[in-house]
Order: C-alpha cells, then sequence, then structure tokens
C-alpha cells in the first residue's frame, strides 16, 4: 500500500469517467475545472464519501444505527486513504442561540475564566461582592496596625424603617450590653425609642479588641457571633479611622440580593440558570413595532395613518381613534407629524383619562360608553396573546420586529450573570469586542498572581482560539455574531480556525472554495493557515478557482475539459507549470495568459439619475451618504467585513422593497433614500436554493417546463386521448406514476442502516405512469427530455421560439451541462444564483429593474466568469441596474463604477473610501481595492507587500 500517496482508481460517481487519480499526501493539493466538470464530486462525492463510509463501518451495529451509513460512492477502490474532514460552505447552523464564540468554543472557555476568576457585583447597585472565610477575615484584621483599637459589630438592621422593641429586647435577653444606632453608642438597658417613619441602622456591638499578636482565637469567636447574629455579614470599626464590611455570603450587604456561587452555568444563555427569563437568552423579543404601526406621520389617521387600524370611517376602531382626537383637541384630518409626541404615544399606548366613546353602526345604532383608552400597540398585544386563531395571529405579526430583550438589552444573561466583571467588562461586553479587540484586550488585562495561575490555561486556549481567527482574516467578527448571519466562506474559514485549534495530524481535510468572500488582501493570510495545517502533517484538498490559491499549491489536478457530460476525465495533473503548458487545459490557458477577460474598451457613464441613500449606520456604517448610478453596471467593494452586504442587501434592497411594493420590512438604520422615481422593481438575485424538494428543478423554477407541456398536449397523440397540459405534470394525479407519485425513486427505511432510495419498479425512475410516456414529440416522452442536458433540449426544441429563448438563457449563464429534471437539491449555491438569473433574463425587461446580486462568481471559473459578465451586461444595455457585491478582480474591472468600502473590516470599516470607474479606484493610494486593480488593469507592476499583518 502507497505511503506517500492516494490512489483513486475507476472514479464513476455522477459525470466521472472511470478516472484514475493519485494525490500526493501531507501536501496542500487544489482540484480546479470548469463549474460542472466533475470536481466536488471527485472530492466530496468520492474521496471523502469513502473515508467517511470506513469509519462509520468500523463501529460498531449499535452505533451505527444512530450514525446512518454511507452509501458506497461508485468507485472500484481508493488506497491510503486517512480519516477525513469536511469544510464545506452548508453548514453554517441557522439556529438563533449559536453564534461565532459558541462555535469556536471561545465562549466555553470564558464563561470557564469569568467562573473562576469574575468579581461578582451587585446587579442593583454595582457594588462588589465578596465571599470570605472566618479565617480570612481574621487575616485582614490582624494586618492592622498593632495597638489599632476595633468594635467587632453585628449589623442587624440596615436602612429599613420601623421601632424595633422587640429586637432590642431580644439583644438585650441575649446578654449584649451596648448597641450601635444610626452611628450613636446605646445602651440598651435603657429605654430606645425610635421614629417608625424614618429608616435605621442598628448594630450589635459584639466586642471590643486591640489588635495585637494572640487575639486570633478571641477575634475569630467575635466574629463567628456576629455573622451568626447578623445573617452572614461583620463589620469591624476600626477606632478614628474607618468600616471594614465583611460578608460570608455572595449577597450585597446594600441591597440584600444574593448570588449563587459562581459556576459555568451561570454565564450559558442556552441554559435556565444563566438565561436572561423575559427572552430565555436569545436577546431578542418579537414586539409590536411603532414603525410599522404608523409608517408614514404625514399622513392623518382619516388617509390611513394607523395602518392595522386603517378601516373606512364607520369601523369601530376608526370611530374610537376619533373619540380620542377629539377628547384631546385634534380631529382625524390632521397629519400626525402635526400633533405633538406625547398624542403619539397616547394613540400607540393608551391614556390615563376616561374619555367619552361613541360608535354608530352601519346600520344607524348608536352605542356611548366611558372609559380608559387601550392604546393601538396594548390592543395588538393583548389580541395576539388573547386569540386561538392562525389567522389573527399572522394579520397582527405583519405589526411585529426583534427588538433587543428590554430587560436584558440584547445581552442574553440574568443581571446576576451580567454583574460579574473580569477586568472590569462584563461577559456579554467581552463577546461584543471584535476578535481583534478581544485579543488586545487579553494581552492587556491586568491580573494578580493568583488569579494568573488559576486562569494561565484558559487564557492560553482563549488566545490561541482567537490567534487562528485572526490568522483567517475574520478579525472583524464580533464573538456574539450569530452564526446564521456569517456567509458561506465565514463559516468555513471559523471551521477551519477550529480545527487548527485541534493540532491532528495524519487527516486528510478537504475544503469547498475557503476564499469565498475573502479580498485579496487577506487571501495571503488564508493561504498561509492552508499550510500551516499541511505543516502539521495532514493532506489539505481544496477544490477552488482562485488563482492565489493555485500558485501557492503543490499539486494541481485540472478537471474537465467542459462540464456535465463533457466533464469528468482530468485534463492535467502536476505542479502549476504544468497545467500552465497544457493546451487542451483551460485553466492553464487563464493561469498563462494566453486566455483572459478583456477590460472594457469603453465604460458607460452616469447620466445625472442616481439612487441616494442618506445617513446609512447599520451595524458598522459610519453615517455615510452613497450614491447608486441608474442605468449602470456598480460594483460593491472592500474588504471582509467592511459593510458591503449590510449597505446593499440591508439598506438599499429593503428600502427599495418597502418603497416600490409596499412590503412591511424595516431596512437597516438609515435617514431616506432619494431617486426611487427612476425604478420600477427591485429583485435579489440570492444564492438560496431554487427549491426545497427533489421535485423542484431547473424546468419548473424557469416555467419553461409549462410550455414543454403544453407542446406534449397538442401532439396528435395527446388530443386523440384528450390529454390537456395537467396530464404531463408529475406533480399531480392523472399522468404520474402513482406508486412513486411521481417521485421516480422509492424511499426504503433500513434499520440499522441509512435509508436505501431505489428506482421505482413500476415506472423504472420515469416518473411518469405508461400511458402518458407513450405520447411523443419527434420520437421523445416527456421522461425522455427531462433527462436531457440544457444544450440537448435547446437543438431539440429549436423551432419552437418561447420553449428556446428560455433555454437560451440558461445556456447563456453557463448551464448548458445541467438537466432539465436535475433534482434543485443538487445544484449548488452558483447554479441554484444563475438559474434565477436565467428566469429573469428570459422574462420581458422595460428597463427599470434593479438587480442586486451577491457575489455571483461563487464556484465560477474564469471561463464560466467570461459568460456571466456578458449576461450581466446585457442587463445593463436593456436599460437596468446592476449591482455586485464582488471581490473579483475580473468582475471588477469590467464595471462601470465602484464603491468600495472600507478602509477595514468591523469598527475599522463602515466609510467610503472611493468612488468612480476601475482607473479612478485604482488611482486612490487608500484604496485596498485599488491597489490590486492596478496589475488586472495593467497600470503598473505591484511590488510584492506582506499583508500577513
Amino acid at each position: 500500500m502507497s505511503k506517500d500517496k492516494i490512489i483513486v482508481k475507476g472514479a464513476r460517481q455522477h459525470n466521472l469517467k472511470n478516472i484514475d487519480v493519485e494525490i500526493p499526501r501531507d501536501k496542500l493539493v487544489v482540484i480546479t475545472g470548469i463549474s460542472g466538470s466533475g470536481k466536488s464530486t471527485l472530492a466530496f462525492d468520492t474521496i471523502y464519501a469513502e473515508g467517511q463510509r470506513r469509519y462509520v463501518e468500523s463501529l460498531s451495529a449499535y452505533a451505527r444505527q444512530f450514525l446512518g451509513q454511507m452509501d458506497k460512492p461508485d468507485v472500484d477502490y481508493i488506497e491510503g486513504l486517512s480519516p477525513a474532514i469536511s469544510i464545506d460552505q452548508k453548514t453554517t447552523s441557522k439556529n438563533p442561540r449559536s453564534t461565532v464564540g459558541t462555535v469556536t468554543e471561545i465562549y466555553d472557555y470564558l464563561r470557564l475564566l469569568f467562573a473562576r476568576i469574575g468579581k461578582p457585583h451587585c446587579p442593583s447597585c454595582g457594588r462588589e461582592i465578596s465571599q470570605q472565610t472566618v479565617d480570612q477575615m481574621v487575616d485582614v484584621v490582624m494586618e492592622l496596625p498593632e495597638g489599632a483599637r476595633i468594635q467587632v459589630l453585628a449589623p442587624v438592621v440596615r436602612g429599613r424603617k420601623g421601632e424595633y422593641q422587640k429586637l432590642i429586647e431580644q439583644i438585650k435577653k441575649d446578654g449584649f450590653v451596648r448597641i450601635r444606632v444610626d452611628g450613636e453608642i446605646r445602651e440598651t438597658a435603657e429605654e430606645i425609642k425610635l421614629d417608625k417613619k424614618k429608616k435605621h441602622n442598628i448594630d450589635i456591638i459584639v466586642d471590643r479588641i486591640i489588635v495585637k499578636p494572640g487575639v486570633e482565637s478571641r477575634l475569630a469567636d467575635s466574629i463567628e457571633t456576629a455573622l451568626a447574629r447578623a445573617g452572614g455579614l461583620v463589620v469591624i470599626d476600626v477606632i478614628g479611622d474607618r468600616e471594614i464590611l465583611f460578608s460570608q455570603n455572595f449577597a450585597c450587604p446594600d441591597c440584600g440580593i444574593s448570588l449563587e456561587e459562581l459556576s459555568p452555568r451561570m454565564f450559558s444563555f442556552n441554559s435556565p440558570y444563566g438565561a436572561c427569563p423575559a427572552c430565555s437568552g436569545l436577546g431578542v423579543n418579537m414586539e409590536i413595532d411603532p414603525d410599522l404601526v404608523i409608517p408614514d406621520r404625514s399622513k392623518s389617521v382619516a388617509e390611513g395613518a394607523i395602518v392595522p387600524w386603517n378601516s373606512s370611517p364607520d369601523g369601530y376602531y376608526f370611530q374610537m381613534l376619533q373619540a380620542v382626537l377629539e377628547h384631546y383637541g385634534y380631529d382625524v384630518e390632521t397629519p400626525l407629524e402635526k400633533m405633538d409626541e406625547r398624542m403619539i404615544e397616547m394613540l400607540l399606548y393608551g391614556s390615563d383619562e376616561v374619555i367619552d366613546f361613541y360608535y354608530e353602526s352601519r346600520y344607524g345604532s348608536t352605542r356611548h360608553f366611558r372609559g380608559y383608552f387601550e392604546g393601538v400597540i396594548n390592543n395588538l398585544k393583548r389580541r395576539y396573546e388573547e386569540t386561538d386563531s392562525e389567522w389573527s395571529r399572522e394579520e397582527i405579526e405583519q405589526f411585529m420586529s426583534t427588538r433587543p430583550c428590554p430587560a436584558c438589552k440584547g445581552a442574553r444573561l440574568k443581571p446576576e450573570s451580567l454583574a460579574v466583571k473580569v477586568g472590569g467588562l462584563s461577559i456579554a461586553q467581552v463577546t461584543a469586542f471584535s476578535i481583534k479587540d478581544a485579543m488586545d484586550f487579553f494581552n492587556s488585562l491586568q491580573l494578580t498572581e493568583k488569579e494568573k495561575l488559576i486562569a494561565h490555561q484558559v487564557l492560553k486556549e482563549i488566545k490561541s482560539r482567537l490567534q487562528f481567527l485572526i490568522d483567517v482574516g475574520l478579525d472583524y467578527l464580533t464573538l456574539d455574531r450569530t452564526s446564521g448571519t456569517l456567509s458561506g466562506g465565514e463559516s468555513q474559514r471559523i471551521r477551519l480556525a477550529t480545527q487548527i485549534g485541534s493540532r491532528l495530524v495524519g487527516v486528510l481535510y478537504i475544503l469547498d472554495e475557503p476564499s469565498i468572500g475573502l479580498h485579496q488582501r487577506d487571501n495571503e493570510r488564508l493561504i498561509k493557515t492552508l499550510k500551516d495545517l499541511r505543516d502539521l502533517g495532514n493532506t489539505v484538498l481544496v477544490v477552488e478557482h482562485d488563482e492565489d490559491t493555485m500558485r501557492a499549491a503543490d499539486y494541481i489536478i485540472d478537471i474537465g475539459p467542459g462540464a456535465g457530460e463533457n466533464g469528468g476525465r482530468v485534463v492535467a495533473a502536476g505542479p502549476v507549470e504544468v497545467i500552465e503548458k497544457c493546451e487542451e487545459s483551460l485553466t492553464g490557458q487563464y493561469l498563462s495568459g494566453r486566455l483572459r477577460i478583456p477590460v472594457p474598451p469603453v465604460r458607460r457613464k452616469p447620466d445625472g439619475r442616481w439612487i441616494v441613500l442618506k445617513g446609512c449606520r447599520e451595524h458598522n456604517l459610519k453615517n455615510i451618504d452613497v450614491k447608486f448610478p441608474v442605468g449602470l453596471f456598480t460594483c460593491v467593494t472592500g474588504v471582509s467585513g467592511s459593510g458591503k452586504s449590510t449597505l446593499v442587501n440591508e439598506i438599499l434592497y429593503k428600502a427599495l422593497r418597502e418603497k416600490l411594493y409596499r412590503v412591511k420590512t424595516r431596512p437597516g438604520d438609515f435617514d431616506d433614500i432619494e431617486g426611487v422615481e427612476y425604478v420600477d422593481k427591485v429583485i435579489n438575485i440570492d444564492q438560496l436554493p431554487i427549491g426545497r424538494t427533489p421535485r423542484s428543478n431547473p424546468a419548473t423554477y424557469t416555467g419553461v417546463f409549462n410550455d414543454i407541456r403544453e407542446v406534449f398536449s397538442l401532439t396528435p397523440e395527446a388530443r386523440m386521448r384528450g390529454y390537456k397540459p395537467g396530464r404531463f405534470s408529475f406533480n399531480v394525479k392523472g399522468g404520474r406514476c402513482e406508486a412513486c407519485k411521481g417521485d421516480g425513486i422509492i424511499k426504503i427505511e433500513m434499520h440499522f442502516l441509512a435509508d436505501v432510495y431505489v428506482p421505482c419498479e413500476v415506472c423504472k425512475g420515469k416518473r411518469y405512469n405508461r400511458e402518458t410516456l407513450e405520447v411523443k414529440y419527434k420520437g421523445k416522452s416527456i421522461a425522455d427530455v427531462l433527462d436531457m442536458t440544457v444544450d440537448e433540449a435547446l437543438e431539440f426544441f429549436q423551432n419552437i421560439p418561447k420553449i428556446k429563448r428560455k433555454l437560451e438563457t440558461l445556456r447563456d449563464v453557463g448551464l448548458g451541462y445541467i438537466k432539465l429534471g436535475q433534482s434543485s437539491t443538487t445544484l449548488s449555491g452558483g447554479e441554484a444564483q444563475r438559474v434565477k438569473l436565467a428566469t429573469e433574463l428570459s422574462r420581458k425587461n422595460n428597463g427599470g429593474t434593479v438587480y442586486i446580486l451577491d457575489e455571483p462568481t461563487t464556484g465560477l471559473h474564469p471561463a464560466d466568469i467570461k459568460k456571466l459578465l456578458d449576461v450581466l451586461h446585457r442587463l445593463v444595455e436593456s436599460g437596468s441596474t446592476v449591482i455586485v457585491i464582488e471581490h473579483n478582480l475580473d468582475v471588477i474591472k469590467t464595471a462601470d463604477y465602484i464603491i468600495d468600502l472600507g478602509p477595514e473590516g468591523g469598527d475599522g470599516g463602515g466609510e467610503v473610501i472611493a468612488l468612480g470607474t476601475p482607473e479612478e479606484v485604482a488611482a486612490n493610494e487608500r484604496s485596498y481595492t485599488g491597489y490590486f486593480l492596478k496589475k488586472v488593469l495593467g497600470m503598473c507592476e505591484m511590488k510584492k507587500v506582506s499583508w500577513a499583518g
């Protein structure tokens, strides 16, 4: 068996053409090739799947029933395989409780740190609380100067009203001679009268001692007596100097609030011992949002300003509002912006005055009642809590949004947990730091010798994990950021950092495009991380199109030459020089410069129409104004975490949707948007799947399947049988195979083994019944058409313009290799995005559309990027506006206009650094994007600069 390479023989999974591959072990190996060529099939569906399967098979049958068993990939054999760990992009948890801190385990170590060296404070008054034993108290007192005179006091009453006659009587019976009342020493024998309406302090004087060697035993007895009398508190009054308060409990002596003993679970927002009871540790609540109840204050009540109660003048709620307004001297025609703020508060939250309400029904009867006005928000809240109707709840939910929990202010924990401080900060304040700032905090943390001893190992683990995250270019993320808001590339790099932290050796790591969402500036850090993983003694297999990563690799495997059925072969394998020389390799041609994406000879100029966003402040944006030119191809660029997605997806897209479609969405924090009159519609073409079930496919999503069914229903055979287009649908009864309900496969549940999917025995996987399949068009049945690739179908239907137009757009976005009936669940994010793009392209375009795309080059080879750019520029030529968030320089250099954000990520970003054409941005010294653009625009030779710091 080979020790220095992994040998794959006869791989036939999906479109692989029975290939043999040799992969050197303990090296950084890149698998590349055009989209759909079979890269991921080789890396994930063959090598990783076999590694996983062998591991699971080594376990007992009992363990396997919980893990499920993986199918054996279609390969003859794989030799020299190590345990495999896959770091792909689909594994981000959408659980709102999952954060960057919990995923990287940093939060677990933080909980331990706070439980061991945290200083508890009173959540009410902020006073530090310490718990001490009698011995510790004696030691502190004995450190006073010799000869110091002290009194040991038991504080039995602290700031409470009352006469306390019985208490003083009891103190006297117990043999104590003196007490201190409100600072004055009194004898218990005398008559003591207290004003029951005033607050008092009463201390029993337990003992008077002069500090000197040998009094320790007496002092300890006196302190124990005082602690027993005062519920765990004792005051040492140093005569003529100060008072020292000791507590045996974790309790505030002033407020009486007790804390339990510190433990890690107190700082977990997933545990009832630590989670804020108001929001159960989520940090947010769904609440009625005043801005959704009154979205436009320039309207009056009569014009429907209060949207949930926007009924006709004879409606119950309208008449109620009318009565409230009249009571306070307004009428229903007054715009809300002309009313004072207190009036609007009363409309929303109710009034404390009795109001006369008159209700006249549409039948003429009148009712009169007097009472308080409940308020629109309180009314909606009450109805939401009381109703059993799902419809009513959905109606009210339109006016709700997630708001920070009012109890914990979004910190997720109980007040007692938040009152524990390390370095003067609570655990929530530490997790609100960016990773870079958190590293600075722990490096400058001042601890006592004892604390250093306790926290040494914990701090070492925290710092090493923070450093790994910095190394993969994620220093701008905050530790409390929820996992669901991370991009695919970010979550993948977090898992990469976690793996480096585990320091495993002899493992096969398989990564899927880790450079996604990473600016060229941070690429070098990522490549260094991959090399570190290799140098530990691991084999690192990366599916990647990025030129820098390929040039840094020890070995490259180029799969191709085409996509789908035209791919699946090894075109070239070896170091980068071998790939560059290979004539057949498209990758080699782009690497060597024989092929390249050209810079457009002329750029379109702004025509004076702009969409202007004013005062953008969401997340890290620094109150910026941004102008997007209408009718141009605009790229929004900047280092990772600089605020690109916040600006475009959270503010621009949501603000346009709200204005154009009256959708009740809450855009990010900004002041105003101008230029909406230039836009008819806005479309966000994202990378979410086009469907969630295997029934959804490119043909159904693009709508071409309706036209194909129409064609089949017009064939002589179908007309003779009376078949309508519905007969050729696999989703409804009639034409589909009823044995498998049109799925083509049947799931067989296996105990102890994975569920097995077998082709339906009745229809043999064709989805339709025999009668439907007898209807042929040009010799092909409907099932044969679904099995065609887009390229094959285009040739087949070339005489039908309606179908041809839709299929051509699929081919134009580089999807000629996918099958019409291919299940949507098997499409990658990039493929799903391009199916959506093709669907938009096939629609009639009137030119007033804004298209928004977030990193559309994900998973694309330079050859496919060229096709994608042709499509995007076609949209612009038809009068549309295309706004793309992108790091890929080949896309950026073809843009008409660039908005570059930065200069850094996180708190160091959120500013507009450069605006204008790529040439203008390249000339800007402050712009990192401009620095890298110079090379691709041929403006100058770039000096070798290290950005790893």
